[in-house]
């Protein structure tokens, strides 16, 4: 019930800019993002690949609608690719973007500058040693999103694709993408969506994750698992299991700061599993969303701000 207005105050100006300056900040969001520069992100990389871990990191930003800003974002990551490789940690470490953040959003040309910048980063991801995912946001993107993915991997066919088990086209995108070569991180959806064309119910999202997991383990592509519920972790192994995959052949993927036993139990079983690995300064947006997810931890979010002076 709190999902939706948790997402509501996402969007709210006042709200970000009181808790930004808030050290607040401190107690609930370095559970979730680690810190704000590429010197903190790279440590908890390291980390989490020292408890055999793979990473995927987020330098965090979107709705970018200043060209100055998406190039600085595009700086951030061929920094944190080149430092990734300087530590020897590229093989374990990929990091994933959203075209917002880069372009995507800007009124004029949106969609040309997005690729340009994704093709960049793209090009210093494969000198480094590494890949690229496009993140995906919400679902009046998806179809730009899906067409710069095929533009990348026309030069760069490693580029990982993300999609949304909550919106009604995702089964029929997952079979578009099930094909060889092909990485798919599939994902419940985190953002506030329309029932015209989103499932609404908790139940209807699950159903239609397991239905989109049959595709793509059933598929001839790499599926990223992503998620944190027990029960979609075993109905993945169980059909990981009647396709025939082998470990290796797909992974699951948990965020940050969530459940990181079943992170390392997961790995320590044998199975592939890489971590979600959100930082930067623009963690607002990120962290409403999982207030939303896990309305529980909201009632400590609001007892920090109160007791912070």
């Amino acid at each position: 019930m709190l999902r939706q207005p948790i997402l509501l105050l996402a969007r709210s100006q006042g709200v970000k800019r009181l808790v930004s300056t808030m050290p607040v900040s401190s107690g609930i969001v370095t559970g979730y993002v680690p810190g704000e520069t590429t010197e903190t992100a790279v440590a908890a990389t390291q980390g989490l690949v020292d408890d055999g871990l793979r990473v995927t990191l987020d330098y965090l930003g979107e709705d970018t609608t200043d060209v100055a800003q998406a190039e600085a974002t595009v700086a951030a990551y061929k920094e944190l690719l080149a430092e990734l490789a300087a530590r020897g940690l590229a093989p374990h470490a990929e990091v994933s973007v959203k075209l917002s953040a880069i372009g995507q959003s800007l009124p004029d040309n949106g969609h040309k500058v997005a690729l340009e910048n994704a093709r960049d980063i793209c090009r210093a991801a494969r000198n480094a040693g590494t890949t690229v995912t496009l993140d995906m946001e919400d679902h009046t993107t998806t179809d730009s999103t899906l067409t710069i993915l095929r533009e990348l991997r026309k030069d760069f066919p490693e580029t990982g694709a993300v999609l949304q088990a909550m919106l009604h086209r995702t089964e029929a995108d997952c079979r578009a993408l099930a094909y060889e070569g092909s990485r798919v991180r599939l994902c419940k959806g985190a953002y506030m969506e329309p029932a015209d064309v989103a499932f609404q119910d908790r139940l209807d999202v699950d159903k239609a994750y397991v239905r989109c997991l049959k595709v793509l383990l059933g598929g001839q592509g790499y599926p990223m698992v992503a998620t944190h519920d027990p029960r979609m972790v075993q109905i993945a192994s169980s059909l990981a299991s009647r396709f025939g995959r082998r470990p290796g052949t797909y992974e699951f993927q948990m965020l940050y700061g969530i459940r990181p036993e079943e992170q390392k139990r997961l790995a320590a079983a044998g199975e592939s599993v890489r971590v979600y690995i959100p930082y930067g300064t623009e963690w607002y947006g990120y962290l409403m969303r999982r207030l939303a997810e896990k309305p529980q931890n909201l009632a400590f979010f609001v007892r920090s701000l109160v007791s912070k002076k």
